[in-house]
């Protein structure tokens, strides 16, 4: 069986929206896995307990934290947005990761040529 480049890709890109249209449905939201393992890290939250109130760099207002607005907070369009926002964040996110990956690999393609 021969299996060409755009059927890989093709069938790539099929199994990550699916996953990540799962995601949406399956995923735990609170905490974020990030958020969760940098408390872990720092001695601040076990494995199985509720996140401390106090870990939370928004929760407590550190002033010197490093702060961004992200596009899609919390993988969302916000709370009016719902699952079907959380789901265009995830489908976003996959098209763009997909598309810079793309542009990578002809990049370096072109390069090797």
């Amino acid at each position: 069986m021969n299996i060409s480049n755009s059927q890989f890709l093709i069938g790539g890109l099929v199994i990550a929206i699916l996953i990540g249209g799962l995601a949406v449905f399956l995923a735990s939201g609170d905490p974020d896995g990030l958020e969760s393992t940098a408390l872990f890290v720092q001695g601040e939250k076990t494995l199985t307990g509720p996140s401390p109130e106090d870990g939370d760099p928004e929760a407590v207002g550190v002033s010197d934290a490093f702060e961004y607005e992200a596009p899609l907070p919390d993988y969302t369009t916000g709370d009016e947005g719902g699952k079907a926002g959380e789901l265009f964040a995830v489908f976003a996110g996959i098209v763009i990761a997909f598309g810079l990956a793309f542009i990578a690999s002809r990049l370096v393609a072109a390069k090797a040529n």
